[in-house]
C-alpha cells in the first residue's frame, strides 16, 4: 500500500523544511547556472573575443544536455529520492563554474556549459517537482505553486546582482564568487534538509512507465509540450527586441520584460484555483490557447507602449501558469507512481525546444523581416500546441 507521507505525525516539519529547502535552492540554483549568464554575456565576448553565438550556444548545449541527462536521473528519482541526486547535482554545479570561471579557449568554455547541463539534470526544476509530488501527495499544487512562486524570484535577485559583481570583479571572478555562494549554501541544504524517508508507493498500476511512454496520448502531449515551450521561451528572449522595433527604448523594453516576471507570478497565484475548477485537458487547453493569442497580438499590436507593456505582463502571467501545467502534467494523468520516470521523458524534448527558441527567433526574424512577423508564428506555433493537447490526455 501507498506510505501516505502527509498523515504520519510529526511530518508536516519535515514537509516544512523540505519546501523551504528546495525554495532556497531553486531560487539560488536558478539564479547562479542560468540568470547569471545574460547578465555576463556581453563582458564575455567583449573580453575573450569570442563571438556572442559562439558563447550562446555553449549554454543552450547546457540545456540539452540537462534534458537528456534528465531522463536516466528522473528513473533514478522513483527509486532513491531527491537526496543523493540533488546533492551531487550541487557539487557538479561548482565544479562547471570554477571550469568557466577558469576557461581560457572557447572549448574549455563550452565542455564548462556540458557540465553545467549534467548538474542542472540533478538541481533545476525536474528533481524539485519529484520530490515534493511524492512528499506532499495530494497536497503537491499548493507545495508547487510556492516552489514556483519563490524561484520565479531567481531573475529579479541574480541579475542586479551578478551585474553589481561583474561591475567590480570581472566575469571570471563572479563566477567565481557565484561557485562559493552555491557551494556554501545549496550543498549543505541538499544533504540536510531532504532526509525525510522517501515513502513508498502503490505499485499496483495499470501502466507500465515504458506501455505509457509508448502510448499515443504521451506521445502527443510530449509533441503538445514541446511546441508550446518554444512558443513560450522563444517571446522571452525576443520580446525586447520587439518592443525596441516598436519604437521602445532598451530600457523601457527592459522594464517590460521585468513586469513580465511579476505577470508569472500572479499567475501561478491563481493555478491552484484554476486546477480546482477544470479537467485536466481544459485547463491545458485554455492555457496554451490564451498564451498563444497574447503572442499574436504582441506580434500584431503597433502600440501604444503602455498596451504593449500589458501585453508583455499577460505573456508573463501564461508563462506562469505554463510552468505548473508542466509540472502536474503525469500525475494529472498517470498518477504519481512513475512521476521521475515519465517527467523526465516529457522533459527532455521540452527543454531541447526552449534550448533552440532563443536561436530560432533571432534566425526567423532575419528571414521574416522583423520581429513582429516572428511573433504571429510563434502564436500560430502555440495554436497548434494547445490543439494538439486536447488530444494528449488518456481515456
Amino acid at each position: 500500500m501507498r506510505a501516505d507521507t502527509t498523515a504520519r505525525p510529526g511530518i508536516d516539519a519535515g514537509l516544512r523544511r523540505v519546501l523551504i529547502v528546495l525554495c532556497t535552492t531553486e531560487i539560488i540554483s536558478w539564479g547562479v547556472l542560468y540568470y547569471a549568464f545574460p547578465v555576463l554575456l556581453p563582458t564575455i565576448g567583449s573580453r575573450t573575443g569570442w563571438s556572442f553565438a559562439a558563447i550562446t550556444a555553449g549554454f543552450s548545449a547546457s540545456q540539452i544536455v540537462a534534458g537528456l541527462v534528465g531522463i536516466p536521473v528522473g528513473r533514478l528519482l522513483d527509486r532513491r529520492g531527491p537526496r543523493a541526486i540533488m546533492t551531487t547535482g550541487s557539487v557538479v554545479a561548482v565544479l562547471a563554474l570554477l571550469a568557466l570561471a577558469t576557461a581560457d579557449s572557447l572549448v574549455w568554455f563550452t565542455a564548462a556549459w556540458l557540465l553545467a547541463g549534467v548538474a542542472m539534470a540533478g538541481i533545476f526544476y525536474a528533481p524539485a517537482f519529484a520530490a515534493l509530488t511524492r512528499w506532499y501527495g495530494p497536497r503537491r499544487v499548493t507545495a508547487l505553486t510556492a516552489l514556483t512562486l519563490v524561484a520565479g524570484l531567481a531573475s529579479t535577485v541574480f541579475a542586479p546582482l551578478t551585474a553589481v559583481l561583474n561591475d567590480h570583479l570581472d566575469w571570471r571572478g563572479t563566477y567565481l564568487v557565484l561557485a562559493g555562494f552555491l557551494a556554501v549554501t545549496t550543498i549543505p541544504l541538499h544533504l540536510w534538509g531532504l532526509r525525510l524517508p522517501w515513502p513508498s508507493v502503490e505499485h499496483e498500476t495499470v501502466h507500465t512507465p515504458s506501455a505509457v511512454a509508448r502510448s499515443r496520448p504521451f506521445l502527443v502531449l510530449v509533441v503538445a509540450m514541446s511546441l508550446a515551450a518554444f512558443s513560450v521561451y522563444a517571446v522571452v528572449i525576443n520580446l525586447v527586441p520587439l518592443l525596441t522595433e516598436r519604437g521602445m527604448t532598451t530600457s523601457a523594453a527592459a522594464i517590460a520584460l521585468g513586469l513580465g516576471g511579476v505577470g508569472q507570478v500572479l499567475g501561478r497565484l491563481g493555478y491552484a484555483r484554476l486546477a480546482a475548477r477544470t479537467s485536466v485537458r481544459t485547463r491545458t487547453l485554455l492555457v496554451l490557447l490564451i498564451s498563444a493569442v497574447v503572442t499574436a497580438l504582441l506580434g500584431v499590436v503597433p502600440g501604444p507602449a503602455l498596451l504593449l507593456i500589458a501585453g508583455s505582463v499577460l505573456a508573463g502571467v501564461t508563462r506562469g501558469i505554463f510552468t505548473l501545467v508542466q509540472a502536474t502534467a503525469i500525475t494529472d494523468r498517470w498518477g504519481a507512481v512513475h512521476y521521475g520516470q515519465l517527467n523526465g521523458l516529457l522533459t527532455a524534448p521540452v527543454m531541447l525546444t526552449a534550448a533552440i527558441a532563443p536561436w530560432a527567433g533571432s534566425a526567423l526574424a532575419a528571414w521574416l523581416g522583423g520581429y513582429p512577423a516572428v511573433f504571429v508564428v510563434l502564436g500560430a506555433i502555440g495554436v497548434l500546441a494547445a490543439a494538439l493537447s486536447t488530444a494528449g490526455v488518456p481515456r
